[in-house]
């Protein structure tokens, strides 16, 4: 997906910029890249981070980037920070964001006096580059970020850094966040809460959705009021959210705290659920499996432990084989406490099933009795259209709609569908009864989404759920 951060100072940027963005690591594995204005003008730097953390890759760079305004990025895709000249002056920009537009963007830039797009490989353009494009077809960088939110269909939040300051402006309806952070003689823009307080930043406000603010070392000066529409992306707090991130207010750690609670109170109305011990898949399964524990009262234990020392990152490599190689690869199992054992396992999704369903056969082959899988959120039944959260090309990669399209055939309508997303009809049941049986497992139920919404603790109307009910 990718994540963002941004500095006014009035002295040195460069380390609250490098740790800052640093602290947003868990959110992409392609790029990493920095962009600073400071006395010899603007500079900037991007590397590779598939195979070495962004810290390491950046160490040797920060002399060099020597300045008091400086913007960066963790980029699941393009390359970026882009550097710019046009007729608004210099400036860097980085965005995060998902253009499902892009060819129609690219005939009206072109309609608009835009010669070229330098090609990225395969052919594509860089939708920073695209964005910078439309920004530069106005008369200020105001109008411009405001002509992208109108014209992008997706979802599309960014910093752009001239000589002056840095513009922050988060998306037309919120999907991403933005939060501010200040300390005296600096200003920070972010994507993940947490990024600034172990460099001396208290919590200054979010943004609200469509919000432009100008940032400058002494001020955040609102020049675009925030709209009153607002659609989070709900999956945040569920899996892609840091636990130590507040978006709305709201923890990620005690939002998953709450779904587990809400998934053991569910159990308790079931007869056949009698595990020995709670679960959860490290390391976003860990807290509402904690959340389990506690609520019902059965223990919580680790029977297998990820192993970091050679696997440090959050993310994996962008080929499916490998990505299910390494899954596999990073869990450890403690046989003394799965042997014998019926065990509850929570894990934060299911989208393939394919990890998950190697992950109860070595259960199973460590000598567990049961194992009885909750996800912490409702089957994913759609692909996102706002966010890169997934290399997916196809929603039948998901193990939903694969087993919808065995039962319904190929050309399934949106009313089938929904009914196949209402957690009491018996379509919703006899898939999850399927899903079970392919993936081996001994009980199957996922949180349901009102219980979701719940945790959360938001106004359903201003969270995002498409990606579980189409909508």
């Amino acid at each position: 997906m990718g994540g963002i951060f941004g500095v006014a100072s009035k002295s040195s940027c460069t380390l609250d910029l490098f740790f800052g963005t640093d602290y947003h690591s868990h959110l992409g594995t392609r790029r990493g890249g920095l962009a600073v204005y400071g006395p010899n003008g603007f500079n900037r730097s991007i590397h590779n981070i598939e195979n070495t953390p962004f810290r390491t890759k950046f160490d040797g760079d920060l002399n060099e980037l020597e300045g008091n305004l400086g913007i960066g990025c963790i980029s699941d895709n393009e390359p970026q920070p882009l550097l710019v000249q046009s007729h608004l002056g210099s400036f860097a920009i980085t965005t995060v964001g998902k253009i499902n537009n892009m060819d129609e963007l690219v005939d009206i830039s072109y309609k608009n006096g835009c010669t070229h797009f330098l090609e990225m490989s395969g052919g594509s353009i860089n939708p920073t580059e695209m964005v910078a494009s439309l920004i530069n077809q106005k008369s200020t960088i105001v109008e411009g970020i405001q002509y992208v939110q109108e014209l992008v269909d997706g979802s599309m939040t960014l910093l752009l850094l001239t000589p002056k300051g840095i513009y922050a402006a988060r998306d037309r309806v919120g999907r991403t966040p933005v939060i501010l952070g200040k300390k005296e003689d600096a200003f920070c823009a972010s994507f993940e809460s947490f990024a600034f307080f172990n460099l001396g930043y208290e919590t200054y406000r979010e943004l609200g959705p469509g919000e432009v603010v100008f940032l400058t070392p002494e001020s955040a000066e609102t020049l675009v009021k925030p709209r009153e529409e607002m659609k989070i992306c709900s999956f945040l707090w569920v899996y892609y959210g840091y636990p130590t991130s507040t978006y709305e207010g709201i923890n990620v750690e005690e939002m998953r705290y709450e779904c587990g609670k809400k998934l053991a109170q569910r159990d308790a109305q079931r007869e056949n659920v009698k595990p020995d011990l709670v679960a959860g898949v490290p390391d976003s399964g860990i807290a509402h499996a904690i959340g389990y524990a506690n609520e019902s009262g059965i223990p919580f234990s680790r029977p297998f432990i990820k192993y970091t020392p050679t696997w440090p990152r959050s993310f994996m490599p962008t080929q499916q084989s490998q990505r299910n190689l390494i899954a596999r690869m990073k869990l450890i199992p403690v046989e003394a406490l799965i042997k014998n054992k019926s065990l509850l396992l929570i894990d934060d999704s299911i989208v393939r099933g394919t990890q998950l369903r190697e992950t109860t056969e070595f259960l199973y082959s460590s000598g567990a009795k049961e194992v009885h899988i909750r996800p912490a959120c409702p089957p994913l039944l759609f692909g996102c259209p706002y966010l890169n959260f997934s290399r997916s090309k196809s929603e039948m990669d998901l193990i939903t709609r694969r087993i919808i399209a065995d039962r319904e055939g190929d050309n399934v309508s949106e009313e089938v569908l929904a009914d196949y997303a209402n957690p009491d009809s018996t379509n919703y049941k006899e898939m999850l009864e399927e899903i079970g049986r392919q993936l081996n497992f001994t009980t199957l139920h996922y949180h349901r989404l009102d219980d979701l919404t719940t945790s959360i603790g938001l106004s359903p109307c201003k969270m995002c759920t498409h990606c579980f009910d189409g909508k």
